[in-house]
């Protein structure tokens, strides 16, 4: 090899090493941290996938660690989720959003989602209340430090039920109670004017569903775990 080679090889290394090094330093310092970011998410069938889309390999959730991953977050979730679940409604297996939690929220967690649920629209109003206040209490005993991320109930259509929207304005304020972000989808028309995207039981999403799903809530996670409140 020759001097000029020699020369020319280490001037490419060193470019290689300064774009590198410039590429890592545009990403937040959380965000490339070596560690993955401990969460739980707690929901409904929309989590959990149907036979209307996602068999669960492609639920939003898989789906939105993959879009974290790509943004240089790595994340190591507990998921727990049933069909029919909500904060006061039993699911399919005779479970609660409250004993999903314990399921699922572990101390190092920083950051707990919880995602719905139209279930309880069937709950009266002075039962709904105490069930989403004992869940996140008892997230908070287990995850003293973590943030809390509260979805709301989704509906597919810009005509919500008024037992929902009940249920989403009680949840709203117990959400604040808990000092938990509240993000409204029937507010922000999640699904509404887009039928492709839910299944001809006109309740759960297909897998473009859940694809859109992902994309929703993968930049709300982002932003819980990257902004220092």
């Amino acid at each position: 090899m020759t001097l000029r080679q020699v020369g020319a090889r280490a001037a490419s290394t060193a470019l290689i090493v300064i774009v590198v090094s410039a590429v890592a330093a545009l990403w937040p310092a959380s965000a490339r941290a070596s560690a993955p970011t401990q969460i739980a998410v707690i929901g409904d069938s929309y989590t959990t996938g149907s036979d209307q889309g996602s068999d669960g390999s492609r639920s939003w959730p898989v789906l939105a660690w993959q879009l974290l991953s790509e943004r240089g977050m790595d994340v190591d979730a507990d998921v727990a989720a049933e069909d029919g679940a909500g904060y006061w409604q039993r699911g399919n297996r005779g479970n609660v959003f409250e004993d999903l939690t314990a399921r699922a929220v572990q101390p190092e967690d920083v950051l707990v989602v919880f995602f719905g649920s139209r279930n309880d629209q069937s709950a009266a109003p002075g039962q709904f209340p105490g069930s989403a206040a004992g869940t996140f209490q008892w997230a908070r005993l287990v995850a003293l430090a973590a943030k809390f991320l509260v979805i709301g109930p989704l509906w597919p259509t810009d005509s919500a039920p008024p037992a929902l929207l009940t249920i989403r304005d009680n949840l709203r304020q117990q959400a604040a109670l808990a000092g938990a972000v509240f993000v409204d989808p029937i507010a922000e028309r999640w699904f509404v004017d887009r039928p492709d995207l839910i299944g001809l039981d006109g309740v759960r999403p297909t897998d473009a569903g859940q694809v859109y799903l992902a994309r929703q809530i993968a930049p709300l996670i982002y932003d819980q775990l990257t902004i220092t409140v």
